[in-house]
């Protein structure tokens, strides 16, 4: 595929369509890029002090364990069962509790009654429909504690084979955003860190208005 992908015979496909057959490729993608370069246009939005993080779409673990290695209690929600294995092992040094939960309802932790003080989703709001992204940010705006942020990343350009994207502006999620409480505090556009030929990335912080 060429570009970004949208149709209706993409929604009959799971948001992490490909993930688990690539698990360990993937695995070794992440943990090519440090933490702090995948998030150097946002870590100043991040909690200075320690508190209560989830990071949704948690993959191999990478900013789980480097937001746990800061002494932040961090739930990794993710719902491919070979990333959360590998993340286990990869990672086995960090206290990080890992779950099956994802989006737009995380039905596991909505069910806790769950507050965090950051909700992070690194290259996940474009796997989500739009009906999707509505439920989702919802669910997100609800599971904030009194002035929690959400951090997200929208990536732009051609989709990999087997995975499901969809064309989604920065535009677009802040409105959303803005219709469940979130204001937007940080916006930015920067290169792929992988050097992907064509990808570049959005990053979007919000948060929860008093």
């Amino acid at each position: 595929m060429s570009s970004e992908t949208t149709g209706g015979q993409l929604r009959g496909m799971a948001s992490n369509a490909g993930y688990g057959e690539a698990a360990e490729a993937l695995a070794r993608q992440y943990e090519s890029v440090s933490f702090a370069e995948v998030h150097r246009e946002v870590l100043h939005l991040f909690p200075a002090r320690p508190g209560s993080v989830l990071d949704v779409g948690a993959g191999s673990g990478r900013d789980a364990a480097a937001l746990a290695a800061r002494g932040h209690r961090v739930v990794a929600a993710e719902p491919t069962a070979r990333l959360r294995a590998l993340g286990r092992r990869l990672h086995a040094e960090q206290e990080i509790e890992w779950i099956d939960d994802a989006l737009p309802g995380l039905p596991r932790l909505t069910a806790r009654a769950a507050r965090f003080d950051l909700v992070l989703l690194t290259a996940v709001w474009m796997h989500l429909d739009e009906e999707q992204r509505a439920a989702g940010m919802a669910t997100l705006a609800g599971l904030l504690g009194r002035g929690g942020r959400v951090v997200l990343s929208l990536r732009h350009g051609p989709v990999p084979a087997g995975r499901r994207m969809f064309r989604v502006s920065a535009e677009e999620t802040v409105t959303l955003a803005r219709a469940h409480g979130l204001d937007v505090i940080h916006e930015a556009r920067r290169e792929d860190p992988h050097g992907r030929a064509g990808v570049s990335w959005t990053y979007l912080g919000f948060r929860l208005r008093a």
